[in-house]
């Protein structure tokens, strides 16, 4: 068997009518390679006047990974960073020891019409890199490597593959692609990393002959070279790199290997002791049920 598992997600409502699919972590599975948190947001169409921003809040231990079909976020942090992510963009922010950021629409789209529709991923750090100084890395669209192969274009967003690498760094082996099938016409994808899954955006796939359904993340089986087809054009992303370094704990939007650790972070944020963003004076609280390390 060519799949080992698929998983299906569920929806999740972040507040203000914007519901996201949440992949991982799933109850079969916390993680394939370092990412451990999958997100497919929209398409959704933000009217004017309309909002889906995301206030103020902390990470520790991963690093967060926002990538757009379509539309556009207006990303700020207490390192003081402000970038606009775009389509087609890699936006790669370690939290280490601890940042605070905010997502929110841009300025100028406030009195138009737009589409936002794209996947957050948030990758789990290495135990020794952990409590890394945070930091923030824009790379954008025309700095991502990208071929086409028999009708297949495929951008290689992290990592390294099919002869391609990435300029996005990253603190353990890590792949990150976006490919583009052509309807019709197959494509070979190698085990191009220790642990791979295939997420369909938006249409219906076989692998090895096996439908998987849009919208369903299949994680394929250690060293396993699969055959890829589609009927028509159809998008997906492949996640995947080298096995986490023991379990993570996770809750709310903290990571660690370590328990006391989410409990530290929870009462540093309680105290609005993790930093600040510049400018924007609201946040997103704990939530009321509290981590126990018990």
């Amino acid at each position: 068997m060519s799949v080992l598992m698929t998983l299906g997600g569920h929806d999740k409502d972040l507040g203000g009518g914007f519901t996201v699919r949440r992949l991982l972590p799933a109850a079969q599975r916390q993680s394939v390679g370092p990412f451990l948190f999958f997100d497919h947001f929209g398409p959704v169409t933000i009217a004017p006047g309309g909002s889906h921003d995301v206030r103020p809040h902390p990470h520790i231990g991963l690093a967060t990974v926002t990538y757009l079909f379509d539309g556009a976020i207006m990303h700020r942090d207490s390192l003081g960073f402000e970038q606009r992510i775009a389509p087609g963009a890699i936006n790669w922010m370690t939290a280490g020891r601890g940042i605070v950021h905010s997502e929110r629409g841009p300025q100028d789209l406030k009195a138009s019409n737009y589409v936002n529709h794209g996947i957050q991923l948030w990758a789990a750090l290495p135990r020794e890199h952990e409590e890394v100084t945070p930091d923030f890395e824009h790379t954008p669209a025309d700095a991502i490597p990208s071929m086409v192969l028999n009708g297949t274009q495929v951008r290689v967003l992290i990592g390294e593959a099919f002869g391609n690498k990435s300029p996005v760094r990253t603190f353990a082996p890590t792949l990150y692609l976006d490919v583009q099938l052509a309807g019709d016409k197959a494509f070979e994808l190698p085990p191009v990393a220790q642990e791979l899954a295939i997420y369909t955006v938006d249409g219906d796939i076989t692998v090895d002959g096996e439908l998987l359904p849009a919208h369903r993340l299949a994680v394929l089986a250690p060293h396993a070279q699969v055959t890829l087809l589609a009927g028509q054009a159809t998008r997906l992303m492949v996640i995947g790199g080298d096995a986490l370094d023991g379990r993570r704990f996770m809750w709310w939007n903290f990571v660690s290997s370590r328990k006391e650790r989410i409990v530290q972070a929870s009462r540093d944020w309680e105290a609005q002791a993790m930093g600040h963003v510049p400018g924007d004076a609201e946040l997103i609280p704990l939530p009321e049920r509290r981590f126990s390390a018990e």
